[in-house]
């Protein structure tokens, strides 16, 4: 009896470790339930529409919902500063974009430290922007555009969604490089930057594609150049500003980021998905139809570098253009 009651113990003993080991097994997997899923643009924008198309294809393929959280507010810096706050547990993870860099150049009082405080994930794409014209305007291209600034500085105006936004950055990189004097003009948003250039109130502006395609198209705005380092599928006749300024490059792009310390295993597993979702027929159509440029398969540690790389580009033109924000 005391063999057999024994072994029924030691038995029973082993089966509720085991219990206890699938448990903590099963805790462990991720996810083991929903990931909230931040965007610092407003609803509507192209890292909402962006994150709900990546939201949908993790959710079908990680088996947990990634929900959409649309937190717009301080160019960004209220839902970046959620998720540095947040748990490193991979339940909270950000939409990272070009404003989260140009933020770490341009505000001198933040709460976290963008490049340090996120832990990169994946690059997914590049927004380019578009320098374009009120048809009205008597410069044709790049170079005639140039010699009319230089001849007329300070009365040519240029519009932008914002003060630190990508267009504004955008207008400064070219006013560096092509040595010229515009004054910006910040709207509160696209959209009412984009009704004063078509109504001739501004003569310039660098937006990016999804707002200015529609315009392009029709005739209502023309355009003088891209601002990726070669010329786009979806206007092949517009030459890239690469050729005009050797060297010019700016973009907006998409990404995702976690919390610092969020384990390597989870960063990978998110990683492999988020790269597995652009290259999905259905997903990527949609996001080239928005304008995009899908971005290859990336590991988290090259999104670093691009991410330190493109802050420190973004510092240069701040200084330059001496835009601070407090």
């Amino acid at each position: 009896m005391n063999i057999r009651r024994r072994e029924f113990l030691r038995l029973a003993g082993l089966g509720a470790g085991l219990a206890v080991g699938g448990r903590c097994v099963r805790a462990e997997a991720y996810p083991s339930r929903s990931v909230h899923m931040l965007v610092g643009q407003a609803a509507g924008s192209s890292s909402d529409l962006t994150a709900r198309l990546v939201a949908q294809y993790l959710s079908e393929h990680l088996g947990q919902q990634f929900v959409v959280d649309v937190r717009p507010g301080a160019t960004g810096n209220i839902a970046t500063e959620a998720v540095v706050r947040s748990a490193p547990d991979g339940y909270t993870i950000l939409v990272v974009n070009s404003q989260n860099t140009i933020n770490a150049a341009l505000y001198t009082k933040l709460n976290f430290d963008f490049v340090h405080d996120i832990a990169p994930i994946a690059l997914i794409d590049r927004v380019p922007l578009v320098m374009e014209v009120n048809p009205a305007f008597p410069a044709k291209t790049v170079p005639e555009f140039i010699a009319y600034a230089k001849a007329n500085p300070g009365k040519i105006n240029m519009a932008s969604a914002g003060i630190g936004g990508p267009q504004h950055v955008a207008g400064e990189l070219f006013k560096f490089m092509a040595g010229v004097d515009l004054v910006h003009v910040p709207y509160r948003g696209s959209t009412p930057a984009l009704v004063d250039l078509l109504a001739g109130q501004v003569q310039v502006m660098f937006d990016v594609t999804p707002s200015s395609l529609p315009h392009i198209r029709a005739g209502k705005l023309r355009p003088l150049a891209v601002t990726t380092p070669e010329r786009m599928d979806v206007l092949p006749d517009v030459p890239a500003m690469a050729e005009f300024l050797p060297g010019y490059e700016a973009f907006g792009w998409i990404g995702f980021g976690a919390p610092k310390d969020t384990p390597v295993p989870i960063i990978e597993t998110l990683n492999k998905q988020i790269n597995a979702s652009v290259v999905d027929p259905e997903i990527k159509a949609r996001l080239l139809d928005l304008g995009a440029q899908i971005v290859p398969p990336n590991s988290a540690a090259d999104f670093g570098k691009f991410i330190a790389a493109d802050t420190e580009k973004w510092i240069k033109v701040a200084k330059f253009a001496k835009i601070k924000v407090e």
